[in-house]
Order: structure tokens, then sequence, then C-alpha cells
């Protein structure tokens, strides 16, 4: 038997993630914030999940909100189930509900969606995703209709004297599945069948070639994937205690696209962060402002063009550089990029505030911004904002060239073995 060393690095970085899922609610104790921090954890697992499908099998799905979402609905009929005695179940394993659901219905759906590969999975998966979305409505007696179905998460005996009434202790039942998901995702990622959906991804004819049907390495990876979704799913249903149909809506197969892009397809932590920014967009932000989708659709569009590999591919350029202690070169011009784009920021949101403002019938239209107020029916504050917009613009275009040029510098340093 030959002898494998303790991967020492893994190690660290799990343990410091089971840290951070303990000690968040101590540092962040407020119920706002045990909310945003729920509904990251339950994002995590929904775009870890897509991300088997997109990122590691290749397979670009708009319907993945099936999954999850009739996972939850299962998971909401055995909840109301438990809670009239009918249907012993204890909460916390009411996940499991949800995975089997997800599990099933990937078994069913994915035998037709991943008989084609490429544009027409999508457009298969798309198809899927809208027949589902359009039985929600027709059949109320299994969906609610539009009202959804509600239920109540205390039920029964408590669990160890643990009633998951309070938001605490939702999080951390949503923090001990988000992590077990985590690492059984990422150990599926090791094993033969996820080295075959990356190969099957990259060059399907060669998979082929040396005997593996890639239409069942396909199935089998969109079926696992259902699975965690319908976890996903439950645990959506106990922190909100309702389900409707916009759990199985293109909106919501659409959100966990964009969080997973946002977040870095190829690799593994990247839909963790993309989940991240995503649920601080939707929650945090949505409560500021009512264009809270379009800043998020800005954002998305600066990624794709500036940053294809997503926040990931980002942080991991920094790694060689930080490693060769050269990192320290390259705070100036990052710091005057980040002021740059702050001043901008502040005027592309100025002018934006103001025109919402307007298009609202019977909204006020005096904005206040640091104790100064303003009327968005006035020249004057549409002036300055654009004023600050053009300035941050042509400040950052100048930091980007700062930011650019000492990069060539330090790579090409790196390359030629002088740092």
């Amino acid at each position: 038997m030959k002898y494998q060393p303790l991967n020492l690095g893994r190690w660290v970085l799990w343990s410091g993630t089971a840290l951070v899922f303990l000690a968040a609610p101590q540092l962040f104790s407020a119920s706002f914030a045990l909310t945003l921090m729920t509904q990251m954890g339950t994002m995590i697992i929904f775009a870890l999940s897509y991300n088997m499908l997109l990122g590691q099998g290749g397979m670009l799905s708009f319907g993945h909100a099936v999954y999850s979402g009739l996972g939850a609905y299962l998971s909401v009929h055995a909840l109301n189930l438990a809670g009239q005695g009918a249907f012993p179940l204890p909460l916390p394993l009411l996940p499991v509900v949800g995975g089997l659901a997800g599990l099933a219905f990937g078994i069913l759906f994915g035998y037709v969606t991943t008989r084609r590969a490429g544009t027409t999975f999508a457009l298969i998966s798309l198809g899927v995703g809208e027949m589902v979305f359009a039985c929600s409505l027709m059949f109320p007696g299994f969906f609610g209709g539009e009202a959804g179905i509600s239920t109540n998460r205390v039920v029964g005996q408590p669990f160890l004297g643990i009633s998951f009434g309070p938001a605490i202790q939702v999080y951390y039942l949503v923090a001990f599945w988000c992590f077990i998901c985590m690492a059984a995702m990422f150990a599926l990622t090791q094993t033969p069948l996820g080295r075959m959906a990356n190969a099957v991804r990259d060059n399907p004819e060669r998979a082929e070639f040396v005997g593996y049907n890639t239409q069942h390495v396909r199935f089998l990876q969109l079926a696992l994937s259902a699975f965690f979704a319908g976890v996903s799913g439950a645990l959506s249903c106990i922190n909100f205690e309702i389900v409707s149909a916009e759990n199985v809506s293109a909106i919501r197969s659409g959100g966990v696209l964009l969080a997973t892009y946002i977040g870095g397809v190829p690799f593994f932590f990247g839909p963790i962060v993309g989940a991240v920014v995503f649920i601080f967009f939707v929650v945090a932000l949505s409560g500021f402002t009512k264009a809270w989708l379009l800043y998020l659709g800005l954002f998305f569009l600066l990624m794709v063009l500036y940053a294809p590999g997503g926040i990931a591919s980002l942080i991991l350029l920094q790694i060689p550089v930080i490693r060769a202690r050269r990192f320290g070169e390259l705070l100036l011009p990052y710091a005057l990029a980040a002021g740059a784009a702050l001043v901008a920021l502040a005027g592309l949101i100025g002018m934006v505030e103001m025109v919402y403002r307007l298009s609202e019938q019977g909204a006020s239209t005096v904005l206040t911004v640091l104790e100064l107020s303003f009327d968005a029916r006035t020249t004057p504050p549409w002036i300055a904002f654009g004023a600050v917009l053009a300035a941050g613009l042509a400040a950052l275009r100048q930091a980007a060239r700062f930011v650019s040029a000492r990069w060539d510098s330090v790579q090409q340093s790196l390359q030629s073995g002088t740092a």
C-alpha cells in the first residue's frame, strides 16, 4: 500500500472554513446579518451544485431551479405532514428529503436533457424549466398556485433541545449542511466521475474514443447536481417557511447562473464567492435602492468584459506575486485604481438614483447624501454628478494604465527569476 502524504494545506483550509462558519454569528449578531448569512449558505450550495454542470461538466443549464424548487416543494409537504404527526421526521433531516426529491427529478429530466450536449442541452433545460413553472400554476393542489405553500418549521418536539425557531439556530443548521455539501461536492471532483466529467467537457470525442459513454457521464453529473440543488431548496424552505412558483422560475435559474459566473466558473471556490456577492446585491443592496438589479447587471457585464474567469481568477492571479513578496509594489496602483473607481461609482449612483426618483410617480425628488439635500428636478445635481462620473472615469483610465505597467514589470521580473 502506497503511503499518501497528508495534505496539510487542505486540512487548514477546510478547518478555517468550519471556524468561519462557527464564529460568524458571534462577530455579526444582528438579525439582518444572520438573515444575510443564512441565505448566503443556501445560495452557496445552489451555486456549487450548478457549477457541477457548467464548470465541471460543460453543461450550460437554464433550468437548474427546477431541482431546487421541486426539492423545496416536496420538503414543504413533508414538513407540513410532520406538523400533523403523519410523517415523523426531525427538521435537521429535512434537507435529505429535498435532496432525494431533487435526485429523483434529476434522473427523470436528466434522461431527456443529457441526450444532447452544448446549445441543444441548454435549450432543452430551458424548456423543462418553463414546463415545470407552468405546472406550478396549473396544479394548485400540489404547488399552491401563485400564493405558494406556507409552513411552520417549529414542529414536534425540540431536536436535542433545539426548536429551530430563533434565526441563530436556523443559521447553524444551514451552516452545517453547507459545510457537508461543500466537502461532498469537492470530494466528487476528485473521483473518477469528476475527472471524466472534466474530460467530457474538454474533449468529448476523445472521451468516447477511450470507451466512455459521454451521455452517461453527463447524466450522472446532472443527477448528483440535482441532489445538492434539492438540499438547497429544502434549506430555503426551512428559512423562509414558504415555497412558491418563484422557486422554480427562470429568474431563479438565471440568478444562480449570474452568481456562479461572477465568482468564477473554472474554480471550485468561485461559486462560493459569487454566491456571497450575489446575495449581497439581492438582500443587502435591495434594501437601500430600487436600482439594485441595474447595479447587479452592470457588475456582471464588467466581469464578463474584463474578468471572464470571475472574482476567483483575480484572487488567484495575486498568489504568485504574494509568494514572491512583490505584492507591495502593486499596492499603490491598486489603491489609486480603487479610489478612481469609487469616484466614478459615486457619480454613476447619483445619476441613476435621480433617474429612478424622477420615474416614480408621486415619489419625492429630493435626495439626501452625506447630509446634503438636492432636488433631482434641478440642473446643478446633474451637472455635479456628471462631472464626478467623468472625472472618475478619466482617473480610472490613467490608473488602469499604471496598474498594467506595474503588473507587467512585476511579471517580467518573476519570469526572469529576479524576484
